[in-house]
């Protein structure tokens, strides 16, 4: 069976999330400096725009994933989208692909790359 992989849409999603609680986490820090104002105001900024670069992932995954391909996943039947030559439905994480000179092969992500589609 080929490699499982994770969806790529719900891999960005994930990142966004962490830069919440991590911006959270930074400013919660911040609150250990209250001797200094001037270093509490610096984590705090750098929290708040942890928080703000996340709003701006999500955002731009959002975006992406309006132009995104739907298809049923043959595995567990659930409509997924697919984002690129290759990807991983949001469900069950079986390989999918559009591209039939892909079909059969073991499931990779570099598919994708602009490199990897002029060599195969």
């Amino acid at each position: 069976m080929a490699s499982k992989g994770i969806n790529k849409i719900n891999r960005i999603r994930t990142f966004a999330l962490s830069l919440v609680f991590i911006g959270i986490f930074v400013m919660y820090i911040g609150l250990f400096f209250d001797s200094s104002p001037i270093l509490m105001t610096i984590t705090m900024i750098l929290g708040f725009l942890f928080v703000l670069s996340s709003s701006g992932v999500y955002f731009w995954i959002g975006m992406i994933s309006t132009n995104t391909v739907k298809v049923e996943c043959p595995n567990c039947g659930k409509v997924t989208k697919v984002l690129g030559r290759v990807d991983a439905c949001m469900y069950c994480d079986e390989p999918l692909t559009l591209d039939p000179e892909l079909e059969g092969r073991e499931f990779d992500p570099s598919y994708n790359r602009k490199s990897t589609q002029q060599k195969s």
